[in-house]
């Protein structure tokens, strides 16, 4: 198998391709080549196949033994990865080819991870009944800061191995994790998501005894990042990578005001089988809600689309807002499928006592209007850094 030369510059695709009529397809695919190391001309062949979930695991697993046959690994990597995203709990393929690309990303990325001072090193932290993967990089210059980073709903942090290596180029000690919910924590070793993202981020502190931290949470990482600095005052600067005040409000968001209204109701009244009802006619007719149901389902622990309505309830970061005193950076994206970034206001009234708010709405001419910006990641991290370095000079 062919290896990463580790010498290579540290470079980010930009970009944003119309691959595929369904909203979401389309983003992930373009997530496939920005994020995860695809080929737009991999990708751009096969995406006006993918009509459903069923499709998507075919063409992308397809694709990477394609690319396996030709020795390109580290493509091969991000289809077997990104085939995983569609297959839903109780496909035995799931797990198989997770662990089929995360052997391969280690095995392709070995050097890295080698010698006596790798630049990567690999730790694992004792959390509850788990232990929480993280990778820790620092920067061979001076040492500008610490950051912590994690992603966010469906995310595993093999992802954001560049960004971590992009932030140690500009000057960064970065810890980056994997808490409950997330890649192998909850495809490996069965631990699902928390909203209390408190505990695991205090675990990974204590453990390495840090303090004066940024904390960088990607998409639902936007909630998830707040709500631990509202319970630890060693995190100094809190980076949303979404606007995220409440994941109900971002589920909503996306409907008509008179199915806010109608759901509203029904969640109040407790209308469990009125609900399931209704989402489980929307997931037959529409890929996206099919997706998010069964996923939401699988990663939030929840028996039925009620259960799964009731647990989201809990990413609220209205309760603690107010504990939330540091500096904050919230992105947005002008043209996010996920969530709409007019819920800034909310939130924005919701962090009274913030040291400082800065927003910053990324949009289509900047090749940045998706989701978590994902067609400029450069944009985003010379964003944070620039912040970074502007409030450790007030």
């Amino acid at each position: 198998m062919e290896k990463y030369d580790i010498n290579t510059k540290i470079e980010f695709k930009t970009g944003v391709y119309k691959l595929n009529d369904n909203v979401n397809f389309d983003f992930q695919l373009n997530r496939v080549i920005n994020w995860d190391g695809g080929r737009y001309e991999d990708i751009a062949e096969i995406s006006r196949s993918i009509h459903d979930s069923a499709d998507w695991k075919r063409e992308l697993i397809a694709l990477g033994d394609k690319a396996v046959a030709e020795n390109r690994i580290e493509n091969a990597i991000a289809y077997y990865r990104m085939s995983e995203f569609f297959m839903y709990d109780g496909d035995s393929d799931k797990k198989k080819y997770y662990e089929k690309a995360t052997n391969m990303f280690y095995e392709y990325f070995e050097d890295f991870f080698k010698g006596d001072n790798p630049v990567v090193t690999q730790y694992s932290v004792p959390y509850e009944n788990v232990c929480l993967p993280v990778m820790r990089v620092k920067p061979n210059a001076e040492n500008k800061g610490t950051i912590l980073l994690h992603g966010g709903n469906d995310s595993y942090f093999e992802e954001f191995f560049f960004p971590m290596l992009y932030l140690r180029e500009k000057g960064y000690e970065v810890y980056m994790f994997e808490g409950p919910g997330q890649g192998g924590v909850m495809r490996l070793q069965n631990k699902h998501f928390t909203h209390e993202w408190e505990k695991p981020v205090k675990a990974i502190l204590d453990y390495f005894n840090l303090d004066d931290v940024t904390i960088i949470g990607a998409s639902l990482g936007g909630y998830l990042a707040p709500r631990a600095a509202a319970f630890d005052t060693r995190i100094k600067r809190v980076v949303a990578w979404s606007v995220f005040p409440c994941f109900m409000d971002v589920i909503m968001s996306v409907m008509s005001p008179a199915a806010q209204r109608l759901l509203g109701v029904l969640i109040k009244l407790k209308c469990r089988a009125v609900i399931n009802a209704l989402f489980n006619r929307a997931a037959k007719k529409d890929p996206t809600i099919d997706w998010g149901l069964k996923h939401g389902c699988y990663a939030y622990e929840a028996k039925d689309a009620y259960g799964y309505a009731k647990k989201l309830m809990l990413y609220d970061l209205s309760p603690v807002a107010e504990k939330i005193t540091q500096d904050i950076l919230i992105l947005g994206a002008n043209q996010d499928h996920f969530i709409n970034y007019k819920m800034i206001g909310k939130e924005i009234n919701m962090l009274k006592n913030v040291r400082s708010l800065t927003f910053r709405l990324m949009t289509d001419k900047e090749h940045a209007q998706n989701h978590c910006n994902c067609g400029n990641s450069k944009l985003v991290f010379d964003t944070i850094c620039n912040w970074i370095e502007m409030c450790n000079c007030n």
